[in-house]
């Protein structure tokens, strides 16, 4: 069975498209990033925490953890403290491109001793010009609040996405061809 270490819906709703059987036991963890840290390395670090922190249900099974970051100007943005946060990470990626980072983390049963395999997806999206009113407005739906970078592509955020370059399902919040890859590596049996 496998454990994903995320109370995500996306990241659930990606897994069920892709017909892989899971169960949910999400886990709190401080996402704080270390000093100097680059977004990949926390990206990568905040999945491996997430696999490692799931308890007794961790034994026996595959554990995914995933964590995602939006990277501007090198800046990390994760998910907006409040609409006034979410505000200012809008304005700084309205009109240009961005890079959301995935990190992803499989803990597999059949490797125990052995670290877990930790790897990233990187895709690049270029995000329209937004007016101040636009902004405003989008914040004022709640959907910005709990997606990294204060957007959801896959909602009302998609009018202003004009071209992405790299995996579309990274950005929602999982790579799953990544991630199917990963588990097919690790003699994964559904």
């Amino acid at each position: 069975m496998l454990v994903l270490a995320s109370a995500s819906p996306r990241r659930q709703e990606l897994l069920r498209s892709a017909g892989i059987d899971f169960i949910s036991h999400p886990v709190s963890i401080a996402e704080v990033p270390q000093p100097g840290e680059r977004p990949q390395a926390f990206a990568e670090r905040m999945a491996r925490e997430k696999a490692l922190a799931v308890g007794e249900p961790a034994l026996g099974n595959f554990v995914l953890g995933a964590d995602t970051v939006v990277v501007v100007d090198g800046q990390i943005l994760g998910k907006p403290r409040d609409r006034d946060d979410a505000g200012r990470m809008l304005r700084l990626l309205a009109g240009r491109s961005h890079r959301v980072i995935t990190g992803v983390c499989l803990k597999s049963p059949l490797s125990e001793g052995s670290p877990p395999d930790v790897r990233s997806a990187t895709t690049l999206v270029t995000m329209g010009v937004l007016t101040d009113a636009e902004i405003l407005a989008y914040v004022a739906t709640g959907e910005p609040m709990d997606k990294a970078g204060a957007y959801a592509i896959q909602g009302m955020a998609s009018r202003w996405i004009p071209g992405i370059e790299g995996d579309y399902f990274n950005v929602v919040g999982l790579p799953v061809s990544l991630v199917w890859r990963m588990l097919r590596e690790h003699d994964y049996r559904p």
